[in-house]
């Protein structure tokens, strides 16, 4: 049973008057009868009533092609949409569909890609095309239980491209959803699991358009984000982003950075113009050619 104790308004500031009473009479009927059928409609009244009144303009929104839909969601993962926007249409325009990208090489893939970071996302992205025109003649599988068989999709993926692709109404939580809940649900508790998350997202989605209401719970917590003090910091699955000066992470898009202009390159060369040392070079050059970036080509290595 849900225990509301606090505020969700006091812990709030720049609602409109209509939002104010929602809040209000959403808070009353909690604290009285939980999470009743009338709890749930207000709910979604207060998250709709944001949303419908300001939602952000996202490219990837004005599209149900499943392809445009599935390179956002893997351009989204561990990614901030701010980035990903700047990236968006130009892969699009040079890879417009899976035909393309299935023929495409890594270093023109990688190209496109330069700056969105976590690079794996790209090769993941080429084998889904490869497998879409192998498999599916072509089409992206529309089912929860085919897209999690693709490269580099999981739980997640599957469920936001049947959404978003498809209009399923599936279950899913993600870092902004994740704030709404924590917000509005548990905001005594610390260490909150997804687990206790999911059956609320269960009572609570909007079968009869789930498109536009994850749209309007994702706006809704990217504005929690920026109002109060981040819900999500009480998530059993919160972490700090580790950094990124100086990590293994940073090395490995210098390196593939390099190979993007060059044909190929010694590790003495890269150690030398990265001035590493030559066991972490060794090591993560070994990384990247596991992964499937590089070979070997005598003394150097290039693109795959």
């Amino acid at each position: 049973m849900l225990v509301l104790r606090g505020s969700v308004r006091a812990e709030t500031s720049s609602h409109s008057g209509k939002e104010e009473k929602l809040l209000s009479r959403f808070e009353k009927v909690l604290l009285q009868g939980g999470f009743t059928p009338q709890a749930v409609r207000l709910f979604r009244k207060i998250i709709y009533n944001r949303y419908l009144g300001n939602p952000r303009s996202l490219p990837w929104r004005e599209s149900r092609d499943p392809y445009r839909i599935l390179v956002s969601e893997i351009m989204l993962q561990q990614t901030q949409a701010e980035r990903v926007i700047g990236k968006y249409e130009t892969f699009l325009m040079r890879f417009p569909d899976f035909p393309s990208l299935a023929g495409g090489s890594l270093r023109e893939i990688l190209r496109a890609w330069q700056g969105l970071g976590y690079n794996r996302r790209a090769i993941a992205l080429q084998g889904i095309a490869r497998m879409v025109m192998s498999q599916f003649q072509g089409r992206l599988p529309c089912a929860e239980e085919d897209l999690i068989k693709l490269p580099g999709v999981g739980k997640y993926t599957a469920s936001a491209v049947s959404v978003f692709a498809f209009g399923q109404s599936a279950l899913f939580v993600e870092t902004n959803i994740r704030r709404v809940y924590i917000h509005f649900f548990f905001r005594d508790r610390d260490n909150v699991r997804d687990a206790e998350i999911m059956p609320l997202i269960e009572k609570t989605i909007d079968a009869s358009n789930p498109r536009e209401w994850y749209y309007a719970l994702m706006d809704y917590g990217v504005m929690l984000k920026k109002m109060v003090l981040n819900p999500n910091r009480r998530s059993a699955h919160y972490q700090r982003p580790a950094p990124f000066k100086g990590s293994d992470r940073e090395l490995r898009g210098r390196i593939l950075k390099s190979l993007i202009a060059k044909p190929a390159i010694t590790e003495r060369e890269i150690i030398r113009e990265f001035g590493e040392t030559p066991e972490r070079v060794r090591a993560i050059v070994s990384q990247l050619r596991a992964e499937g970036f590089l070979k070997r080509r005598g003394t150097k290595v290039a693109l795959q």
